[in-house]
């Protein structure tokens, strides 16, 4: 039996329904924004899906804006507050250390399950006035013109739109098909992803321990959990991620230390390419890009998501206060003014995980005494340590009003 050609029409079409896609739809949406969202995955798929340990770290800025669009209460009571952030350089003595009490009160950040944020999101999106999904749905065709966008799907759903988003991950065909040319380099390192259990409390605290092949970072989550993210030169990666349990937990521990007593790994282990890619523009006509699909970092400072969200909050505020002046969303001039916005933000954010990346991936004797110097300086030297705290909630730069709490 041959399906029936159905016809939707959007202010904006969304190609991509994850983190960065999702919250896109639910700010457009409940500000007066129709939206049609696309994505590839079931979304029942993602409602059952089992633990897995793969985790964000949200900002607090990106509560923020997850309050504001109505998701964070569903979040809320399974996500872990980041109250200390302590930063070490293998063994050295010199630290640098953070505490939430020094600037306001309000933990640093929040780590949450990716399953938990997803599930969220698509309990919030069904039934909100001007948001229709297409899920699963695959994208056979684009078509973008000077009067609109036109979307073909699989189904024989076409969805015409006024703008196109692309929010479809690191390797988009949305921005590909449109011809946007990608800078990216590898780190040479695999990022190897999994959860413990540790005997002794982590009291909210997140560690980051500059090794020499690499960050190893122990981020808090509830339940005396703490998500791994354990960087490794790209020439060892297959082979640790591929050692027996008992193996596994011998390195694992090589790294870790006893200073939270008798740790246990839970729920299975991941590993994937460290590397930086970037978008030579974020627009093209009647097409803008968000999130992963425009920019990809390394996760030494565990902002890729957060950069994602920042996106999402400029992109609503220029493209819900262009509705309500009755102008066309996806006008040239409207783009550019997202276009300048988020460049800078993202090109210091790209820039400072890089160097940060090459400074301490590293065992070089006169580098290392520099950095640990560094680290010192900036845990002695207040208003210093308080702007790179504020930074970490996300709360430094020409901020969104959603990022602010601030309502459109």
């Amino acid at each position: 039996m041959t399906r029936r050609k159905t016809d939707l029409r959007a202010d904006v079409a969304i190609i991509g329904g994850g983190l960065a896609g999702g919250a896109m739809a639910l700010a457009l949406a409940k500000h007066g924004v129709s939206v049609v969202s696309i994505d590839r995955e079931d979304p029942k798929t993602m409602m059952d899906a089992a633990f897995d340990g793969r985790c964000s770290a949200l900002a607090l800025s990106a509560k923020n804006l997850l309050s504001r669009i109505g998701v964070w209460d569903e979040i809320a009571p399974e996500a872990c507050p980041i109250e200390e952030i302590r930063v070490a350089d293998g063994d050295s003595p010199l630290f640098l250390h953070y505490d939430h009490a020094d600037v306001g009160g309000e933990p640093f950040g929040f780590m949450v399950e990716n399953r938990v944020n997803r599930r969220a999101l698509i309990k919030a999106m069904k039934g909100v006035d001007g948001l229709v999904g297409r899920a699963p749905a695959e994208v056979e065709s684009i078509d973008r013109r000077v009067g609109g966008a036109t979307v073909r799907l699989g189904d024989r759903t076409v969805v015409r739109a006024g703008l196109l988003v692309g929010a479809d991950g690191r390797r988009s065909k949305t921005r590909d098909d449109a011809g946007i040319k990608l800078t990216s380099w590898s780190y040479r390192q695999v990022g190897i992803v999994c959860t413990v259990k540790t005997e002794k409390p982590h009291n909210n605290i997140a560690h980051e321990h500059f090794l020499p092949a690499g960050p190893f970072a122990i981020l808090p989550m509830l339940d005396n959990r703490a998500s791994l993210v354990w960087t490794e030169k790209e020439s060892l990666g297959k082979t640790i991620l591929g050692l027996s349990d008992e193996d596994f937990h011998r390195e694992l521990m090589h790294r870790f230390g006893d200073f939270l007593g008798e740790v246990k790994i839970v729920g299975p282990r991941w590993a994937y390419p460290l590397n930086l890619q970037y978008a030579e523009r974020a627009t093209d006509r009647r097409l803008v890009l968000i999130g992963d699909a425009y920019h990809g970092m390394h996760p030494i400072a565990g902002q890729g998501l957060n950069m994602g969200l920042r996106d999402v909050a400029a992109l609503a505020e220029i493209l819900v206060e262009t509705k309500r002046l009755g102008l066309d969303l996806g006008d040239s001039a409207v783009l550019a003014r997202y276009e300048r916005w988020r460049r800078f933000d993202n090109t210091v954010m790209l820039a400072l995980t890089d160097a940060l990346t090459r400074l301490f991936s590293n065992d070089i004797g006169p580098v290392r005494v520099a950095r640990d110097i560094g680290l010192a300086t900036v845990n002695k030297i207040p208003p210093l340590k308080r702007l790179f705290m504020r930074h970490a909630m996300g709360l430094v730069g020409e901020l969104p009003r959603l990022l602010k709490g601030e309502p459109l």
